[in-house]
């Protein structure tokens, strides 16, 4: 009995321990946050049986914040008793979940994990840096983190890597690290942009177009959502090991990766791609380029490489007018082309309408347009350029 009485005790005491790392909001928040303070909030209410499973990762949020020295502050109201606080929030279902950044909110939307919300929080809160102290600081932060910037100064106790010169910038990625050289990296930004990626990943259409904004291209390799033949199982090891084999090479221009389904890159291209294949994309300019011929080898895919950064390989796509033209009209299609089919009246009236409204508008226009009558008295549909002056001039 004793043993059973000890082990409740600790749990309310761990339990209320994290709790404390949570704080209770009420109507009067808006008034007395901080301008700067970085907000993740819970709304619930009390009848709510999912805000009350959501509670146990609610406090491991707040307590792992605190131990981080976050700039995340974690909190929670109850929607129905502060409702001045969840109508500022436009609080409509809960639990809501929500962050607030120099009055900006941003409302979350996936998964409720530890991992979901906290990844959500981060890229809200901006990067996290913090001191990475002792050794079983800085390996925590690296089981979180696929890949993560640590500046390392001259009087650092971290001893976690062997670096010729301090301090340096360094970036943990890969299963390796690379430190920073402004001569031969340029802007410490620009590197930092770069980088942020893994060499060679999973990649989906909101990495792919985040990849793009890093100015660098992307070669993947398309292959089936789910069951991979063997053919695809080849083409990703075979790009898996390009990617890691030549990062010296290639990483300065370009990341590696593979994608589950063509309908993104079919979208791009416009046209039906068939998988497994290769791709090479810049995002920059909506532009790709295909294999000229089949990859069997790793020295097949090296020269299409090449050819793409040299110039030899013929690209395709691109943002110009004519392709943004063609883009239109594809985007159109492809979204009636699933209406006809099911519902061909409503895909009649979808293209018929506003077809007809175009034609009655500029019938209108046409119409508004003044009569004017010659000097025999002929009527004409428009003035001849300088025609009442030198009827003047005659009549004169």
């Amino acid at each position: 009995m004793p043993d059973r009485r000890t082990t409740v005790l600790l749990s309310v005491l761990l339990f209320a321990s994290a709790a404390a790392f949570v704080e209770e909001l009420d109507d009067s928040f808006m008034e007395t946050k901080g301008d700067d303070e970085i907000w993740l909030i819970k709304f619930y209410a009390p009848w709510c049986t999912f805000c009350k499973q959501l509670d146990p990762v609610w406090h491991q949020i707040g307590s792992e914040y605190r131990s981080l020295g976050s700039p995340v502050h974690v909190g929670k109201s109850d929607a129905t008793a502060n409702t001045g606080l969840a109508k500022e929030f436009r609080v409509r279902t809960y639990p809501a979940i929500l962050m607030l950044k120099k009055n900006i909110k941003y409302n979350y939307s996936g998964v409720r994990t530890k991992d979901g919300i906290m990844d959500f929080a981060n890229r809200i809160a901006g990067p996290l840096v913090r001191s990475l102290s002792s050794v079983q600081l800085f390996q925590h932060a690296m089981s979180r983190h696929d890949v993560m910037f640590v500046y390392v100064g001259a009087t650092s106790p971290l001893k976690a890597v062997s670096l010729s010169t301090l301090p340096a910038v360094v970036v943990f990625k890969d299963g390796t690290y690379f430190t920073y050289s402004e001569e031969r990296d340029g802007d410490l930004k620009l590197w930092i942009n770069r980088e942020r990626f893994p060499n060679f990943s999973q990649i989906d259409s909101y990495t792919l177009y985040a990849m793009g904004e890093t100015g660098k291209l992307v070669l993947l390799a398309l292959v089936e959502e789910k069951h991979l033949c063997e053919e695809s199982l080849r083409y990703k090891s075979l790009l898996e090991s390009v990617a890691a084999e030549h990062r010296e090479i290639y990483s300065r221009e370009m990341y590696f990766g593979f994608m589950a389904g063509s309908d993104y890159i079919s979208g791009l291209v416009m046209g039906e791609i068939i998988v497994p294949t290769f791709i090479v994309v810049n995002l920059s300019n909506d532009g790709y380029f295909l294999p000229p011929g089949t990859v069997q080898t790793e020295q097949n895919l090296l020269d299409f490489l090449d050819g793409v950064l040299n110039g030899s390989v013929q690209g395709h796509g691109g943002n110009g007018a004519l392709q943004r033209v063609r883009r239109l009209v594809y985007d159109t299609r492809v979204t009636l082309a699933p209406v006809f089919s099911h519902a061909p009246l409503l895909g009649c009236f979808l293209v018929a309408f506003p077809l007809t409204i175009g034609a009655c508008f500029c019938y209108l226009c046409f119409k508004a347009r003044p009569t004017v009558v010659d000097e025999d008295g002929t009527p004409l549909l428009a003035p001849p350029l300088g025609g009442h002056k030198k009827s003047k001039k005659k009549s004169d």
